[in-house]
């Protein structure tokens, strides 16, 4: 049985859409359909109900040791406050999951989860962890509100101080009170938008929600579901774990190298990885010039050769453009390259592009 959110109630209210996803009911939309709340969030702001996303806490004096253990990434040096993305994988050098790391003082962290993998992800870091430190998982207790556009910041210092609000992109204030409710705010998002993640307790989620849409309202703010989430990570290029990465996929594959340092201590893959620096597919941008929308599976051709295959695609409002990613053989991931598409057994001509579509202006 799909798990609720204890947000769902208020998604009823607004008119929400329910869907399951990832072992959730989840708005897909609302009745201001995907467009417009894509556009919201580029334009003014949007809110989002992230609450199906997991978090486990690992603390105790081994903590860090663990946390390097487990990611590619280096955290070694991370200030408290500061929060680090970072593909976590398997053995052969696959990807178990992508996910944030929230350092809070030298030996307590918080890992943010995939709520798709939160069970795969809790068993895999429970059969590698080891020393002195406690392990927790508090998905369950903790809700997550997401406030993303160039609007956010001036939504939330209706209701907080703004001296209390994170400076940094990739940084989190803890215990601030937004409204009189006690959140970890972090700045941080997965729309390409500035924006704020607010993480509180279950019982405060309601009363949150309401106060931002109060808050927001004269800015423009308005309740987004799932469809405009996608539709907001695409265009953005932001990679989607079951799309762009899986257990198979390695970092170099997926496009997100840059967050794998083969320089620090060992971590899990590290050895399988060496060996595979050099990556045979490469993850690209595709923009059609045939008017259709690739999907998920759909197969990439050069010259009537397949190289690869469409691992996530829609046609993204604000840029005005049918555009996909796809992996596909790294010999035809040149920006200019002009390839086809299989949809629906037609071939719709694309042009390789660069990685993102769109890039807020900062």
């Amino acid at each position: 049985m799909d798990l609720k959110t204890p947000l769902y109630d208020i998604h009823l209210k607004y008119g929400g859409k329910p869907v399951p996803f990832a072992g959730y009911l989840l708005p897909v939309q609302y009745p201001s359909g995907i467009t417009a709340e894509h556009m919201a969030v580029r334009t003014a702001a949007g809110i989002f109900d992230v609450s199906h996303m997991g978090e486990v806490i690992l603390q105790g004096p081994d903590a860090l040791m663990n946390v390097q253990m487990l990611v590619t990434n280096d955290c070694s040096a991370m200030a408290d406050g500061q929060v680090k993305y970072s593909p976590m994988c398997n053995d052969n050098g696959g990807i178990v999951d992508d996910l944030l790391i929230y350092k809070k003082t030298a030996d307590h962290y918080m890992l943010v989860i995939n709520a798709a993998n939160h069970d795969k992800d809790t068993a895999w870091m429970k059969s590698k962890i080891k020393g002195d430190l406690a392990f927790k998982d508090i998905s369950a207790e903790i809700a997550q509100i997401a406030i993303q556009g160039p609007k956010a910041k001036e939504i939330l210092t209706k209701l907080t101080e703004v001296e209390s609000l994170p400076v940094k992109y990739y940084s989190f204030t803890d215990e601030v009170s937004v409204g009189g409710i006690s959140c970890l705010v972090s700045r941080t998002g997965y729309t390409g938008e500035d924006g704020y993640e607010l993480y509180t307790a279950n019982e405060n989620a309601v009363k949150l929600w309401e106060l931002l849409m109060e808050s927001g309202g004269v800015c423009g703010l308005i309740p987004c579901g799932l469809g405009a989430r996608d539709t907001l990570r695409l265009e953005a290029a932001m990679p989607l774990y079951g799309h762009e990465m899986n257990d198979f996929i390695t970092p170099f594959e997926a496009g997100i190298g840059q967050f794998v340092k083969m320089n620090k201590d060992d971590f899990i893959g590290k050895a399988a990885l060496a060996a595979k620096v050099n990556a045979k597919l490469k993850r690209i941008g595709l923009e059609l010039e045939d008017r259709g929308i690739a999907r998920n599976a759909d197969k990439v051709f050069s010259n009537g050769n397949e190289i690869g295959y469409v691992t996530s695609g829609t046609m993204c409002p604000f840029i005005k453009k049918a555009a996909a990613m796809a992996l596909v053989d790294a010999a035809y991931a040149a920006a200019g390259d002009m390839l086809e598409i299989e949809v629906r057994g037609k071939y719709l001509k694309a042009k390789a592009v660069g990685l993102p579509f769109y890039k807020r202006s900062l």
